[in-house]
């Protein structure tokens, strides 16, 4: 596999190339000084300048004020970040909260999304500010078992979410072709169909793939909306369940499925994608005023984006709340049929153009999401067709094996797969989190104290909410699943608490150790500090000293 010399960046040409204690790089993976101690800034000056106004797609120039047209050129991203939120992992979960606990969980569902929409401005922000996705940035800040690491926990992600995707779009086609076409048939069919429709972009550009996706949303509201309006459910339950917070007489497979719309709808993978959509805008990084006149055109973006896949997801869960509730083994496989039974097959067509739109869809948008991972982890520099092609193939071949494989157990390969969902989470939520809350990487866009606690809180939440999810599917397992689990665990928890506690508390706590233990570390922590990368163009630069972190 061809990859990217892994020289970086690390000192900016703005401290004047020096080297602080010490004549050479301390991280031999990452040399960029000369053998004579002088900085060679060529890769430096270089890559700043392709910071500075990277994109492909043109901002309007010239307007201070709110413009139409300049979110209009903005508009893209977000959407495509939204799909993610509408895949048939989330219809499926949609489907069975309203199956399960009727009206009563359409408040999780909204504070669900709105906690997604705090996490994707972070990840449109770090984008936006740094000309850079979360996984160059990962690259860079973390020293090289951990970037490998993370990249295979994104990849697991990926895959995960590509099996509940891949299996919704067959479920559709066996639904639309009346069960002539089998659901393994169906996964081999949408495998081979997302290289197809990936061609639009070489076809027509960005824009006219962003279009594309824009019309698979618009066939899934409106097929999920005819639906909403021909079932017609209680709109006084409707207004309750949302603003209610509360499930009276819920019992506990009703609070599983509470917890399980938090696993479905946050996913990890997409908060990597979108750091790296937005870097499709052409932004002028050496104003201050252009990237936060950015930031707040995707905000505004993102915030619509979401609010429609809101409203899409809820006319899922309110027509199975209406009409199914309290049906056994709600699920995607079982739905179409409830429908044509109950309604006519000509509104259970309209269910699965829907589900057919969703599943296309995102699964298209899981190609993208794997090629920015992989390209950001691995720096691969090839012609974008074979990225494309080891990206879906690193991704698609388990996926179609486990989906031909497991179609009589489809509902306990999807509660597996949430649960997969759940325990990759931290390794986007923290790395985002550390990095927008950081002055150096950040400057003057960094996140206030108001919203680190906002977000930290959510990251919590988040996280023991998906760790009940996670052993609540255990339960009554044999004892030696409890102990491959818990050495599994032992493994998970330590890296997790090493992104917990960032980089530089991890080289902190290593170099005190190695004091302890009577060793002398290879680098001092000043040296090690001098390494680090200022990435914001437009202001002057930080360094951890300057964030107020004491040395040793």
């Amino acid at each position: 596999m061809a990859l990217e010399n892994d020289k970086e960046f690390l000192i900016h040409p703005s401290n004047n190339g020096n080297v602080p204690n010490s004549s050479k790089s301390y991280r031999s993976e990452q040399d960029v000084y000369t053998s004579t101690g002088q900085v060679d800034n060529r890769n430096s000056i270089q890559e700043e300048d392709d910071l500075i106004n990277q994109g492909t797609v043109n901002v309007p120039q010239g307007q201070t004020s709110f413009s139409l047209r300049k979110l209009w050129a903005f508009t893209g991203p977000g959407f495509l970040m939204s799909i993610a939120y509408l895949d048939p992992g989330n219809i499926e979960s949609d489907l069975q909260s309203g199956a399960i606990a009727q009206y009563k969980l359409l408040w999780v569902l909204m504070w669900s999304t709105v906690m997604g929409l705090v996490l994707q401005l972070l990840a449109a922000r770090l984008g936006c500010v740094t000309g850079q996705d979360l996984a160059q940035v990962c690259h860079k800040e973390y020293p090289k078992a951990p970037r490998i690491a993370l990249w295979i926990m994104m990849e697991i992600a990926i895959i995960g979410s590509d099996i509940q995707e891949v299996i919704g779009s067959a479920i559709a086609i066996n639904l639309l072709s009346n069960g002539k076409i089998p659901i393994y048939a169906g996964c081999i069919i949408t495998g081979i169909d997302t290289f197809t429709f990936l061609f639009l972009e070489n076809i027509g550009g960005l824009r006219v793939l962003e279009s594309f996706f824009g019309s698979l949303i618009t066939t899934m509201g409106v097929c999920f909306f005819y639906l909403y309006i021909k079932v017609a459910p209680d709109q006084g339950e409707i207004m309750k369940g949302l603003f209610f917070p509360w499930c009276s007489d819920c019992d506990a497979k009703a609070i599983q499925q509470a917890v399980g719309i938090v696993g479905a709808v946050i996913m990890p993978h997409n908060i990597y994608l979108h750091s790296a959509l937005v870097l499709s805008r052409k932004i002028n990084r050496r104003s201050k005023e252009a990237v936060k006149e950015g930031n707040m055109y995707y905000a505004i973006e993102s915030g619509i984006a979401l609010f429609v896949s809101f409203l899409i997801n809820l006319f899922v869960v309110t027509v199975f709340a209406h009409a199914f509730y309290q049906k056994a083994d709600p699920s995607l496989a079982n739905a179409g049929k409830w429908i044509s039974d109950e309604y006519g097959r000509g509104l259970a067509v309209v269910w699965g153009i829907g589900l057919l739109a969703s599943g296309q869809s995102s699964t298209m948008t899981g190609t993208y999401a794997g090629q920015f991972v992989m390209q950001g982890f691995l720096k691969i520099r090839w012609p974008k067709w074979k990225r494309v092609l080891l990206t879906r193939s690193i991704a698609m071949v388990p996926t179609i094996i486990v989906a031909v494989s497991a179609q009589s157990e489809l509902d306990i390969l999807d509660s597996a797969l949430n649960v997969l969902q759940s325990i990759q989470l931290p390794f986007a939520l923290l790395p985002i989190l550390h990095f927008t809350s950081s002055e150096r990487i950040m400057g003057s866009f960094k996140n206030s104290i108001f919203v680190q606690i906002l977000v930290w809180f959510l990251a919590v939440v988040i996280m023991v909410i998906n760790f009940y999810l996670s052993f609540s599917v255990l339960s009554n397992q044999p004892w030696w699943v409890y102990f491959i689990v818990t050495i599994i665990s032992i493994v998970y928890v330590s890296f997790v608490g090493y992104l917990a506690i960032g980089s530089r508390a991890a080289f902190l706590a290593q170099h005190k150790l190695m004091l302890l233990f009577g060793k002398t570390p290879s680098v001092t922590y000043q040296q090690w500090v001098g390494q680090r990368i200022s990435y914001v163009i437009n202001e002057d630069k930080v360094n951890d000293q300057q964030e107020n972190i004491p040395p040793l």
